[in-house]
């Protein structure tokens, strides 16, 4: 319930910035910004509703136009942030601008004036030394304004204060500003949520990895994996989605094929038949399976998907493991359940799956989550396969993920364990990858 108030106040706060920056910001009170308020509420709610019908089937429908939007809203918001700083400079600027091209005014009276010759008298004195001398008697006549009051001159206007704008003139460059930071960022966010698509729903990309182990048999040198996770069949894929990525498999001949969990979203009445071209996976000894934490979240959960897997022809390890015989050599496949399964006592269990092993015998782990590598460590798991991290699958999600999970996608190590994860061949929630393809992993043994 906690976790639930906090989604739903992070969606609210994010929706509320939205409509600070692209409805307040670019438009005066008046219809216009009613109803474009009126349409983030709307958006708003169907955010909620696409999150709560994610295990209501009948609520399917929602899908496409709630994560087109999700999409769309955490962009928005990612090139808003980013945009903030310009937009403080652009502002600080455009005022300066402005107080440059508005000086004071300065009124400067000018002289009046004379319309009359200027009278001088000359005031006789007394002889000075036996001659007269002369000094003027008044000052020139200065004419005066007879429509003022005592005759005053009109006061001059006082100056204006420097770069006082013209009435309306803030309003202007502050919805300037606004309109331009909010045309930049739709323009960015609906681009990149273009190109995103475009790359969820095309061809996955062939990763050929090489992983050296050491200390394993010779023979064992040239044993292929194709390693595939979180397909995420469901309201937003298709058969065809599957039957590319079986006839990608397919034409990579390995000797193993390994799907490390996340593989539906929903149950085998609504998905089964995305799921029959499973049938058709083609590799040397066998198709292998491990639940993801989304098995978990299935209506009924991961018991019928395991026996629905079975009849399609591919196993699933639930704590346990089976041996690959190649070129005389044996390697140690495991397999272990999915974190989430703990809290319906469906969990982990590592003693089951790699305790009893023959000594020096080289063992490879199927577990959904990179993070499972730190128990693997102390069952001398040589190397372990995982997904569950999409890559980060939508920038900058990849730099949130360590604080989960040692390794986001490709080849590192934890405690010692070699640790591959791929970033998985569809996608979760908005149908979109930026800066991580979808991904099939063709891993070789060295």
């Amino acid at each position: 319930m906690a976790f639930l108030l906090v989604v739903v106040s992070v969606v609210v706060a994010i929706h509320l910035y939205l409509w600070h920056r692209l409805v307040r910001a670019t438009t005066r009170p008046g219809r216009v910004r009613t109803g474009l308020t009126l349409t983030v509420a709307g958006l708003f709610l169907l955010v909620l509703g696409t999150f709560g019908g994610m295990r209501l089937e009948s609520l399917s429908w929602l899908s496409w136009p709630g994560y087109a939007w999700v999409a769309i809203m955490f962009y928005l918001l990612v090139f808003l942030l980013v945009l903030e700083v310009p937009r403080a400079v652009a502002g600080v600027l455009v005022r300066r601008r402005a107080e440059v091209k508005e000086p004071a005014s300065v009124v400067v009276a000018s002289a009046p004036e004379v319309s009359e010759p200027v009278s001088v008298v000359v005031a006789s004195v007394p002889e000075v030394n036996g001659s007269a001398a002369s000094v003027p008697a008044r000052t020139p006549d200065v004419p005066v304004d007879a429509s003022s009051p005592g005759g005053a001159s009109p006061p001059v206007d006082a100056p204006s204060p420097v770069g006082a704008p013209s009435p309306g003139g803030d309003m202007s460059r502050r919805l300037f500003l606004g309109r331009v930071t909010a045309a930049v960022a739709g323009a960015s966010a609906l681009g990149t949520v273009g190109y995103g698509v475009t790359v969820a729903l095309g061809d996955p990309v062939i990763e050929p990895v090489k992983v050296t182990l050491p200390g394993m048999d010779s023979r064992l040198g040239g044993l292929r994996f194709a390693v595939v996770s979180d397909i995420h069949l469901g309201p937003l894929t298709g058969r065809a989605h599957t039957e590319r990525i079986v006839r990608m498999i397919n034409g990579l001949e390995a000797d193993v094929v390994a799907i490390v969990g996340d593989l539906v979203d929903g149950s085998v009445e609504r998905l089964g038949a995305l799921a029959r071209p499973l049938r058709g996976l083609e590799s040397r000894y066998g198709s292998y399976f491990v639940t993801g934490n989304h098995e978990y979240y299935t209506v009924n959960g991961p018991g019928e998907w395991i026996e629905e897997l079975g009849e399609l022809g591919v196993r699933s390890l639930r704590n346990e493991r089976v041996e690959i015989r190649h070129q005389g050599a044996v390697l140690d496949l495991a397999g272990v359940n999915d974190l989430n399964g703990a809290a319906t006592g469906d969990g982990p269990d590592f003693a089951a799956a790699l305790g009893g092993r023959a000594e020096r015998r080289t063992t490879v782990l199927l577990a959904h989550q990179p993070v499972q590598a730190v128990q693997a460590a102390r069952h001398g798991v040589d190397l372990q396969l995982s997904g569950h991290t999409h890559g980060g699958q939508m920038v900058p999600f990849n730099l949130v993920i360590p604080l989960q999970q040692p390794v986001v996608s490709g080849l590192g190590t934890v405690d010692g364990v070699q640790v591959y994860v791929t970033r998985g061949a569809g996608f979760w929630g908005p149908p979109i990858r930026v800066g991580a393809p979808p991904e099939i992993t063709m891993l070789e043994l060295r």
